[in-house]
């Protein structure tokens, strides 16, 4: 889809490609970056056992050729000058000529991604963990089951034959999104030190891979993981394949960057916004002091220090794998957006739900977000949820408890199953998501870090800003919105606490 006042006249242009867990988006931006075109396509996903969650690099990439050629239609190609990727961190298992390989008992090579929030591989990372390796001391003392590690040792224990003997090469997403653009091999510092232990400094490390019983892939030099290792944002190759070219409707040759992991290219966009002119508390301070949330399936917190802070149950610190020269701890909540989406399609009332929505040309949580303020009445909003409450760790607690056996709560339910009970328990669900992060932030702020501001992106955030104005974790300052996010979030702005600010950037610098 072309933006309303996107800039078409003669100038350079550039792709952006967002791999995300359920769809794949591309963006065209000017050289002043004013987004130009949109477009978006769903990728399939596949769950054939519980924890067990898997997708296609097929089916993505020809996703991404769909969606770069519907946002370059009626643009002089010949004016395109650059194309990234980002993507979620998922592991991509190839063979040695570069062919899928089935991850999965069925033997089905198309399905060659276990993806991030795949949870298989409980046993070997309780094992890894039990090693009390030094490397773990930089994923907040305990490696998370969905890092890359334990789910390599799920592959080489359970799928020896039809998988890992055959195996050539590992890829987190975004690498081989940035492989099969170029042809080249490199691997992003972003995505291997945030999910393959990789040291900025120090490269591998070998004992750690020979402790957890990987050490095969110490072999030829990481040829399996990566050996050539570039910052995010360099330039691969000779650029864009002619082959590649061709699948994406672009140009050959054009530059392609190394890669990002999907959350960090998120928190990267936001975390320098230009806050000036709006009167906001946060401006003036330093870009340390800030907080980006990225908001969708999942919600990742990226917080960035001058000097190593090590958090406990919070990942990193990670040198220069998102803003270069600065350390990153990245807190996360494993599921939100799709613990939302549960609670409410999971609800006895669902289906009336989504026909008074359609019949008002509405989402049902706009929808949701609107009969909570007609149910209210005088008092605030929050207070519908006073006997309610929700413990949203249903795929364990990534931050700051690093406990993935946890599981989640409902506490307070009634017998009715009216549309009343299910907004309020959508209310109490984004709240308790809410005071997650609140939990991450007061970690953050006693390892070291001192956050005043928090810049949210992503496809949770009307619902997130919801719930902290109405349950006062953040002081709302201001709300601005991109040309893709468009909420009506002014009401908002009235929610006060003594503390901190909370901010959508419209413009990023």
């Amino acid at each position: 889809m072309e933006v309303p006042g996107g800039d078409r006249e003669p100038g350079s242009y550039y792709v952006g490609v967002d791999v995300g867990t359920g769809s794949v988006r591309a963006a065209l931006v000017d050289q002043r970056g004013t987004l130009v075109a949109f477009a978006d396509q769903p990728i399939n996903q596949w769950e054939p056992q519980f924890n067990h969650h898997e997708q296609s690099s097929e089916d993505i990439w020809a996703a991404c050729c769909v969606v770069t050629k519907k946002v370059v239609q009626g643009i002089n190609l010949n004016r395109i000058r650059g194309l990234g990727f980002d993507a979620t961190c998922s592991l991509v298992v190839l063979d040695k000529e570069f062919r899928p390989l089935p991850v999965n008992h069925e033997g089905d090579p198309h399905r060659n991604i276990i993806m991030w929030l795949d949870h298989r591989a409980i046993s070997q990372v309780h094992r890894i963990n039990e090693t009390k390796h030094s490397v773990l001391q930089y994923v907040g003392g305990v490696m998370s089951v969905e890092m890359q590690a334990p789910k390599l040792l799920w592959l080489k224990e359970n799928l020896r034959e039809t998988c890992w003997d055959k195996a050539g090469h590992f890829f987190d997403l975004p690498d081989f999104l940035s492989w099969k653009a170029t042809g080249v091999p490199a691997r992003s510092l972003c995505s291997l030190v945030c999910k393959w232990t990789y040291s900025a400094e120090k490269g591998w490390d070998d004992s750690f891979w020979k402790v957890i019983g990987l050490e095969d892939l110490i072999a030829n030099n990481y040829h399996k993981i990566g050996n050539k290792v570039l910052p995010p944002g360099a330039s691969l190759g000779s650029g864009l394949t002619p082959e590649a070219a061709k699948d994406l409707g672009l140009p050959a040759g054009i530059a392609v960057a190394a890669s990002l992991i999907d959350a960090h290219a998120g928190g990267l966009g936001v975390i320098g916004a230009d806050v000036r002119g709006h009167g906001l508390a946060c401006e003036g301070q330093p870009v340390t002091s800030r907080l980006a949330v990225i908001c969708g399936t999942s919600s990742c917190h990226m917080g960035i220090s001058k000097n190593p802070i090590f958090v406990p149950g919070v990942w990193g610190p990670y040198f220069s794998a998102m803003v270069p020269g600065f350390w990153l701890n990245e807190g996360g909540q494993s599921v939100t957006g799709k613990l939302i989406d549960h609670m409410v399609q999971g609800h006895a009332v669902f289906p009336e739900l989504q026909a008074k929505a359609t019949a008002r040309c509405q989402s049902v949580y706009a929808y949701l977000n609107s009969h909570l303020d007609l149910i209210k009445k005088t008092q605030p909003v929050g207070f519908l949820t006073v006997d309610l409450h929700v413990w949203p760790d249903f795929h364990g607690n990534r931050s700051p408890l690093a406990d993935l056996t946890l599981k989640g709560m409902v506490t307070g339910l009634k017998l009715s199953q009216d549309l009343d009970d299910l907004a309020i328990l959508y209310l109490a669900t984004v709240q308790a998501i809410a005071f997650g992060t609140r939990l991450i932030i007061e970690a953050m702020e006693t390892a070291g870090h001192s956050i005043s501001t928090l810049f949210l992106c992503g496809g949770l955030l009307p619902a997130y800003a919801r719930a902290t104005a109405t349950q006062d974790p953040s002081r709302v300052c201001d709300l601005h919105h991109s040309s893709r996010q468009r909420w009506n979030l002014d009401p908002l702005s009235k929610g006060r606490d003594r503390t901190r600010n909370l901010t959508v950037p419209s413009r990023i610098r």
